[in-house]
């Protein structure tokens, strides 16, 4: 079984393994931390669990995000109302949802109405949940084990993250907490910061892949086309390494608040999500089918990099940085 030794003293982690990722989560509390302050070491944390895995990857870094919001909204989780323990385990459910509402009643704040794409709601302890509210997007901190709280049993047909279940949520009057003011979530720096760290996975990703084809070209003599793979994969790598660590050293500079940190986490998402694509046809063309069919590991791998990529708009997203150009604002 593949197995890795995370964040040093730490338990192995199987790869793959939900269940062994969420019950290393609740001792990260201080990698959250990094954020802001030793960005370079929180990027290179996430880089290293998308190296190893990325189902594992994709557990974790929910959980750590929730954290560096909290702290963000000066919030200590254990002082929360909503039943938080320091076995805890939290999700950031954040996609649009024009029919869920809160209410503000005389027992407290009560969410209700249909969250989509609520990834492990199944299997979490809590989540940060957004909702519009007539003064403006708010953010909740809720017990998902609330009787008042159903998880949707639909199919989960993905190849790719398969066991990352994301389904849809259904509230009804289910106490929840406020975190920050109106507008907090969105508004505040880390947002940005933390979509940067995401695309710190994927890079991830691409090392191991390249680890794969490395290990390939090793195993007997490799021809020109095998070495222009391995230069190619050597070349999206030093972009990475390069795109990675100026943001971490503008956000640690100062660097990034308000539209400048929102600028410097779209185009250094679009750079590793552009690079990663690309690494991904340089693979399939180095190794051809043999290890998507005959490596367990490695095919995952390529199948939960596909889908976790999707997470970048793409197209739109690169639009909305050619927008700031026409602005003025961009560069």
């Amino acid at each position: 079984m593949n197995r890795t030794t995370l964040f040093g003293a730490r338990p192995d982690v199987p790869a793959g393994d939900v269940g062994a990722a969420l019950a290393v989560a609740p001792t990260l509390c201080e990698h959250a931390a990094l954020l802001g302050r030793e960005t370079s070491a929180y990027f290179g944390l996430l880089r290293e669990l998308g190296a190893f895995d990325l189902t594992t990857a994709r557990t974790l870094e929910p959980h750590l995000d929730a954290l560096t919001i909290l702290a963000e909204a000066g919030v200590e989780p254990l002082d929360l109302s909503v039943g938080v323990t320091k076995a805890s385990t939290w999700g950031v459910f954040a996609s649009r949802a024009p029919e869920l509402r809160a209410e503000h009643t005389g027992a407290g704040w009560r969410l209700s109405g249909t969250k989509p794409w609520c990834s492990l709601a199944d299997r979490l302890t809590h989540a940060l949940v957004t909702v519009g509210t007539p003064e403006g997007q708010r953010l909740f901190a809720l017990g998902l084990d609330d009787s008042s709280v159903h998880v949707s049993s639909a199919p989960w047909v993905a190849r790719g993250l398969s066991a990352v279940r994301s389904p849809s949520v259904t509230f009804v009057d289910t106490p929840a907490e406020p975190v920050g003011e109106p507008g907090f979530y969105l508004g505040r720096d880390g947002f940005a910061w933390g979509g940067v760290g995401v695309a710190a996975i994927w890079a991830g990703a691409v090392d191991a892949l390249t680890r794969t084809v490395t290990n390939a070209a090793e195993r007997r003599e490799p021809d020109q086309i095998a070495l222009m793979h391995l230069g190619r994969l050597s070349t999206y790598r030093h972009v990475l390494d390069v795109t990675l660590a100026d943001a971490a050293s503008r956000i640690d500079a100062g660097q990034a608040a308000g539209t400048d940190g929102s600028r410097l986490a779209a185009q250094a998402r679009a750079v590793v999500a552009e690079v990663a694509e690309n690494a991904l046809s340089c693979v399939g063309h180095a190794l051809g089918p043999g290890p998507l069919t005959g490596d367990e590991e490695h095919a995952r791998r390529v199948a939960d990099l596909t889908v976790y990529l999707r997470q970048h708009h793409a197209e739109r997203d690169l639009a909305a940085i050619g927008a700031t150009v026409l602005e003025g604002t961009g560069e």
